[in-house]
């Protein structure tokens, strides 16, 4: 009997292992620099240039863990930053998952100090955009502050994207918002 319990929970935690769906450097850790995608990630809007942070532009808040972090900003003319990269597995459609992130924002980055929100995308293509997973409220706090979400994918998606967003309309704002730890994603756990 110890034996089949014993066993029971090491099958449980090889498969909560196996079910978790990572990215390449979660923590965007790389040598600090302006205009440079963290290693492992790609760049997905025009005109996109995302920060490894800190040291540039006036932003010198301390990464809530590792060395650094990145920062994305929108623009007046409506452009805005984003990076994204291929999951380590497909997201498989009609199963809830759940991930989290630590998000701040920056009154000074060079002028770009209004607060803006994360949205973060699911596709089967590297910067697609078939599905929003997550919007968040924005982000107007300098520390760190740790946002979970849960989505459900309508189609099966390998990619991910993160991208500085302020609104659906025309207008935007010289906004910026700062990413830590994006953690790995999960099934949802059952009440």
């Amino acid at each position: 009997m110890t034996k089949f319990i014993l066993s029971s929970i090491l099958l449980i935690i090889h498969l909560s292992i196996d079910a978790q769906i990572t990215v390449i450097n979660p923590g965007f850790e790389d040598t600090p620099s302006d205009a440079t995608v963290p290693q492992g990630w790609s760049p997905c809007a025009w005109l996109t240039t995302p920060d490894i942070l800190p040291g540039y532009w006036g932003v010198y808040t301390e990464p809530y863990e590792g060395d650094t972090y990145a920062g994305i900003i929108t623009r007046e003319n409506s452009t805005f930053e984003s990076f994204g990269q291929r999951l380590s597995a497909p997201l498989e459609d009609e199963i809830c998952y759940q991930m989290n992130i630590q998000l701040a924002h920056s009154k000074i980055y060079a002028g770009y100090g209004n607060p803006i929100r994360l949205r973060v995308t699911i596709s089967d293509e590297l910067c697609g955009e078939s599905q929003i997973i997550y919007t968040s409220p924005y982000i107007d706090h300098e520390d760190w502050r740790s946002y979970t979400f849960t989505f459900t994918p309508t189609k099966k998606a390998q990619y991910i994207m993160l991208e500085a967003y302020h609104t659906d309309q025309k207008f935007s704002h010289k906004g910026n918002i700062l990413l830590d730890a994006l953690s790995a994603i999960y099934p949802c756990l059952k009440a």
